[in-house]
């Protein structure tokens, strides 16, 4: 095993190959090489064997088993100690598929769609770790480097799990979005819906507009491409079926049983410790979007990544007399870090141009447009 190894990207101009490509040059400081059908200077699958110790599939879930099988075949023992790895949403076929080379093997899964982030600081990945020898220090350095939280998980524990995580989730928007289009010429888009939000429909609103804004081939391979989905989706249909039977019945009798079925018993089986974190996890949400909609902020991008910039810019509001009621840092579309303040009521205007006019001459930050 080399130290500086060669990093091959089957699918380097898909969403991950492209996110894949920029960690391991910028984060490592390893060659990249790679192949994908929408790059003309492609290397040829033969030649990505051989170059490349570490190989990871980032491709179509549909397609990535078959993809690594031919693979397998071209490569005819050449893989031998080397690393093969994929990064696919279901874990047993292309896991199976790699098992059949004569390389380490090994599966991940970033929980998350490619980040504007350079690393996966507060995401998780699953990682099943099925032939590893050689292999483990380096992968494990990797893995380090993305700074997930890693889960480690057979193959088959995976797909089971992400009926629920994933497809039961997505499953479950995919119909609620398909609700809101039955109202839709009756009550308004979801846009005329909004103003009358609660916490709960702003969040599962946010969910349904980020399945139908990313990739449609990703959500509907997550529902056809792992077996333990029909699974999943009998048994909420079913329960789906007993909630719609006792409302429609209306007595007291059934008020009893809902409270028992739905509530009662759903609250002792999912555990009361983690039934409290997410409660506490809601509120916090709550909070955020609270802010988030709050007008009266401004979003200030820090070019310099330094010690005391954060208290240098917030100096200059003080030095204005501007209170602040928010302070929230997130990324750009293009990944830049900005921090959105939001300031009291009864800031005064001229205060705030000011205070916006410094930060600019001073060189500090730039002021974001709203």
């Amino acid at each position: 095993m080399t130290p500086h190894p060669v990093i091959g990207l089957v699918g380097i101009e898909g969403a991950y190959g492209r996110w894949l490509r920029r960690f391991f040059r910028e984060r490592m400081g390893l060659e990249v090489i790679g192949r994908d059908p929408a790059a003309a200077d492609s290397l040829p699958e033969h030649a990505l064997i051989e170059r490349a110790d570490v190989l990871i599939f980032s491709a179509p879930i549909r397609r990535t088993a078959e993809l690594i099988r031919d693979y397998v075949r071209i490569a005819a023992g050449r893989e031998r100690g080397k690393l093969w790895l994929d990064v696919t949403s279901i874990k047993t076929g292309p896991v199976a598929a790699m098992l059949e080379s004569q390389a380490e093997v090994a599966g991940l899964h970033p929980m998350t769609a490619p980040p504007k982030a350079p690393t996966l600081k507060g995401r998780v990945m699953v990682v099943c770790e099925v032939r590893l020898e050689r292999w483990r220090d380096w992968l494990q350095s990797a893995l380090g480097a993305m700074e997930a939280e890693c889960v480690r998980s057979s193959p088959e524990r995976h797909d089971r799990v992400m009926a629920l995580v994933q497809a039961m989730v997505h499953a479950s928007h995919l119909l609620q979005a398909g609700v809101l289009r039955d109202y839709a010429a009756e009550l308004g888009d979801l846009e005329a819906l909004l103003p009358y939000r609660s916490t709960s429909f702003e969040m599962d609103s946010a969910v349904i507009a980020r399945i139908l804004s990313l990739n449609p081939a990703i959500y509907e391979d997550i529902q056809f491409g792992n077996p333990y989905v029909p699974e999943m989706l009998d048994k909420l249909g079913m329960h789906l079926a007993g909630l719609r039977a006792l409302v429609r019945a209306g007595d007291d009798g059934a008020r009893a049983v809902f409270r028992r079925d739905f509530l009662q018993a759903n609250h002792a089986a999912l555990g009361a410790t983690a039934l409290d974190e997410g409660n506490y996890n809601y509120e916090r949400l709550g909070y955020l979007l609270a802010d988030l909609t709050e007008s009266n902020a401004l979003g200030v991008h820090l070019p310099e990544d330094r010690p005391g910039s954060l208290r240098a810019l917030l100096h200059i509001f003080e030095r204005h007399g501007i209170s602040l009621s928010s302070v929230h840092s997130s990324r750009t579309p293009e990944g830049e870090v900005h921090f959105r303040i939001g300031f009291a009521a009864g800031s005064e205007a001229d205060a705030l141009a000011n205070a916006v006019r410094d930060i600019e001459q001073s060189g500090l930050g730039r002021v974001l447009p709203r």
